[in-house]
């Protein structure tokens, strides 16, 4: 049996046990959230003085005393004590064992059910606004490597087959909006996670005069949670910001998943910096873009968290149950792991080049300007279908003599289609095939030049 005195034991004539106290701590995980703890303890206490529930010589005291305390914690020196349980709890008892009787009016109209919901937001709400940062320092990159290959021409697949030919940014500039959406989602998820739910209590409220709309202020939440059983008993805010962050995952795994095939001799496409690739304890050859496979593998980290939170919050009734303790980890994990993965890429994007030579010897094969060439007839006034079963046949014609279609003859195309004329040359190529792209948003150089000068705008501010 725990021997300590617990600031809840009033009722209690025996002390918890050791494996219940051991199972049932916190501390372990949740002292990353002492200074959201202490904020919020500032908040509560400027609002108990305005409402005449504590002095302002008794506030002073125990400002002053949390200052101290959160001073011990940086430098390391304060002592998480395991019996405590909690963060809220050891900076509390803490608290009174420095001064006293100020520290024990500090919980006065609150629960650590609103306590530990309102910690948690205030940290969701930081680590929100430093994902969106280290998602920008990514695109920055990525903008970077686009400008240092504007010129190459990459085959674009689907099927993972050779389909039609992309400028080099164009490819990147893909994953530079799809990150650009996952900051979107984060923004949007940080409008419902900034609502406070300090003085909600336990789950009804309080009978004393709190003014939850001055702390909710003081800690720059847009405004109280209107209802307290939901304020404290509900984490779908948690739930769409790990949603979010497997978006996130998925987006970056994708991007993974090429680099990693690319670095390949298969494909060679791209060129690692010895600073982001490791090596073999047995290969003496090998060359492993190792950060971008643990960048893949740490995906199914984050889904598993999500997945996690949705599984511990289907079946709990209103309001708050100890349940919710287990809700802290995954979210802890799931930023840390999504902050790291996107640091990582960035990293692997900065030491990175393309290897236009083996891209260039690649761009052979594939036909990537067949679907160019049916175009071509299209603009001759043959309809689309029929333009493709013609295409069809010269690409067949050209595999059954190993060419590639802009070194057929002319009397080869005109065999199939008297429409085709000796201009037809200046529609084949991989080069002259990317220079007829002219939709907005296409692979055309004009076009790839208007989102780059766009984007270069968006990310020249903060």
């Amino acid at each position: 049996m725990s021997n300590q005195k617990k600031l809840w034991g009033g009722r209690f004539e025996k002390g918890v046990s050791g494996i219940v106290e051991q199972f049932s701590e916190s501390i372990s995980f949740d002292h990353r959230l002492y200074r959201q703890d202490i904020l919020g303890s500032k908040a509560h206490s400027n609002m108990l003085v305005d409402a005449g529930l504590m002095t302002s010589e008794e506030r002073d005291a125990v400002h002053a005393g949390l200052d101290e305390i959160q001073m011990e914690i940086e430098a390391g020196t304060f002592e998480f004590r395991q019996d405590r349980e909690d963060i809220h709890m050891n900076i509390e008892g803490a608290l009174i064992d420095r001064i006293g009787d100020p520290a024990r009016k500090l919980h006065t109209a609150r629960s650590r059910n609103d306590q530990i919901a309102t910690d948690v937001r205030l940290y969701m709400r930081e680590e929100i606004d430093a994902l969106i940062q280290r998602i920008r320092t990514l695109q920055r990159a990525l903008f970077e490597l686009a400008e240092k290959s504007r010129d190459v021409i990459l085959p674009g697949y689907t099927h993972l087959q050779r389909a039609q030919p992309l400028l080099v940014p164009h490819y990147l500039l893909a994953y530079m909006d799809q990150f650009g959406r996952d900051a979107e989602r984060l923004s949007d998820c940080r409008r419902r996670v900034n609502r406070s739910p300090l003085g909600a209590g336990a789950l009804a409220g309080t009978t004393l005069p709190v003014d939850r709309h001055k702390t909710s202020e003081e800690l720059g939440f847009e405004e109280p949670i209107r209802n307290s059983v939901d304020a404290v008993s509900d984490r779908d805010h948690m739930i769409e910001l790990l949603s979010a962050c497997a978006v996130i995952s998925m987006h970056l795994s994708r991007l993974a998943e090429e680099w990693v095939l690319w670095a390949s001799e298969e494909f060679g496409f791209i060129k690692m910096d010895d600073s982001v690739a490791t090596g073999s304890s047995i290969m003496p050859q090998k060359k492993n873009p190792d950060p971008m496979e643990l960048v893949r593998g740490k995906t199914g980290r984050v889904y598993g968290h999500l997945m996690s939170m949705l599984t511990l919050t289907k079946g709990l009734p209103q309001a708050y149950n100890r349940d919710l303790q287990e809700d802290k980890e995954p979210l802890f994990d799931a930023l840390d792991t999504v902050d790291a993965c996107l640091q990582v890429t960035e990293e692997f994007a900065r030491n990175i080049e393309f290897n236009s030579e083996r891209i260039e010897a690649s761009l052979g094969p594939g036909y990537l300007d067949a679907t160019t060439l049916a175009d071509y007839l299209v603009l001759k006034g043959l309809p689309f279908r029929s333009a493709h079963e013609v295409v069809g046949k010269l690409v067949q014609a050209a595999i059954s003599q190993s060419l590639p279609l802009d070194k057929l003859e002319l009397r080869q195309f005109q065999a199939e289609c008297d429409l085709i004329e000796a201009d037809v040359f200046d529609f084949l190529g991989v080069e002259n095939c990317v220079r007829r792209f002219q939709s907005y948003g296409s692979t055309g150089p004009s076009a790839v030049a208007e989102q780059m000068a766009a984007w270069r705008t968006r990310l020249s501010g903060p």
